[in-house]
């Protein structure tokens, strides 16, 4: 009886036990790979786009890269393995063994067994060439291949972490995220019919905050339009790198600037971009508050500061180099008589009863700020055009997407 029991429980064991086979290749991404800290010969599978191909007698040596990682993966390979479709751009799906790589240029290197090609290039038709540093400009004429290219994932990769950084502050400040209504022109996926709004207020704008700093401290400022009262306020912002002045301030040295500027400098009109560059420059180029504008240029909810004989409201823009304006915001209107009067005159009270309902039942003084985020990406990143901070820009004789 106990030789039986020994017996089936051997056939047992016999059965169940699984039949040797090859390890399946791990699929890893270009950056996991990169990354790896076991490098004794695992063999694993990756995906991505040739960047470069460079084959010799006896070795064929590719950089893949899936986007996962600015880095490229070095594949080395059989020339043996080597085809007329490994071109620039191709898209392929390599297996092999993940070896310690003998280059200083990199840690690891995947020995290809074997290589299969998923989409062909031409890489005489492809607009992105092979170890070419191609414009800006050129590139905005692409605009769903451009992000292929490294300085263009570089800018996408910063503007994630830029997201994350302004959406972890305000979290961890006690801030809830909302998603307001987003107004577009197209059926989406044929929701719905399109209808057209025809008045329409900024009344939100996606707020944000960030410190500048590194700015220059002996810049030299312009004191003859800051008023004699203003002095302390001056020396204040002057330690702290930023320097405020009034619209009007800001008018006066405009018009006595020697440069022509396309657009007119008066008081009561928006400051164009050509006039917020030129503040900052004759500022010293440090950030520069423009504080006090007209009421008639802004929105009805900014406060009204009951001055004379020009009418202002407390609203403030913060210019930066380079950029121009980079915030906006000012104090809202708490005042329920105020606000009712303005709407009146504008013939807009119904359209906003909503808002007046805000002011007569609990309102408190508050005020709002935004942040242009393209324009911060430009700030730190010193890229000219705001089209090339935007994944898919739009702009005149240019919506491909």
């Amino acid at each position: 009886m106990l030789e039986v029991r020994c017996l089936l429980r051997s056939v047992r064991f016999c059965s169940s036990a699984p039949f040797p086979r090859h390890k399946p290749s791990a699929k890893l991404s270009v950056r996991d790979a990169l990354g790896a800290q076991n490098t004794s010969g695992e063999r694993i599978k990756v995906q991505g786009w040739i960047r470069s191909v460079r084959s010799q007698k006896e070795v064929l040596f590719l950089h893949v890269n899936d986007g996962s990682s600015l880095e490229s993966l070095q594949i080395v390979a059989d020339s043996s393995l080597d085809s007329r479709e490994l071109t620039f751009g191709s898209s392929v799906e390599i297996q092999g063994q993940l070896v310690k790589s003998p280059s200083k240029r990199q840690n690891v290197e995947l020995k290809a067994e074997k290589i299969k090609i998923i989409g062909n290039c031409d890489a005489k038709a492809f607009p992105i060439k092979y170890k070419e540093r191609h414009p800006l400009e050129y590139l905005r004429q692409y605009p769903h291949f451009r992000c292929r290219t490294n300085v263009l994932g570089s800018i996408l990769r910063i503007r994630s972490e830029a997201t994350a950084a302004i959406h972890s502050f305000f979290k961890d400040s006690g801030f809830v995220h909302i998603h307001t209504p987003i107004i577009t022109s197209n059926d989406s996926e044929g929701a719905g019919e399109l209808f057209q709004l025809e008045v329409i207020e900024e009344l939100f704008k996606a707020t944000a905050m960030m410190v500048l700093s590194n700015c220059p401290e002996d810049v030299e400022l312009c004191h003859k339009f800051i008023a004699p009262g203003q002095k302390d306020r001056l020396e204040h912002m002057l330690k702290n790198n930023f320097l405020i002045i009034s619209y009007t301030e800001a008018v006066e040295i405009l018009k006595q600037a020697s440069q022509n500027f396309t657009f007119t400098p008066e008081w009561g009109v928006n400051l164009q971009t050509e006039h917020e560059k030129y503040l900052v420059k004759h500022c010293g180029n440090i950030p520069v508050f423009i504080i006090n504008y007209p009421l008639a240029i802004k929105p009805f909810y900014m406060r009204d500061n009951e001055d004379g004989p020009q009418h202002t409201v407390a609203a403030v823009d913060l210019l930066v180099p380079g950029v121009g304006e980079l915030f906006g915001g000012g104090l809202r209107e708490e005042r329920y008589h105020f606000l009712e009067e303005r709407l009146a005159r504008s013939g807009l009270t119904e359209v906003y009863q909503w808002y007046l309902d805000l002011r007569r039942f609990g309102s408190v003084p508050h005020g709002g700020f935004g942040m242009g985020f393209e324009r911060y990406l430009q700030c730190i990143l010193g890229v000219d055009n705001i089209k090339d901070v935007i994944p898919f820009p739009r702009f005149p004789h240019s919506c491909l997407l």
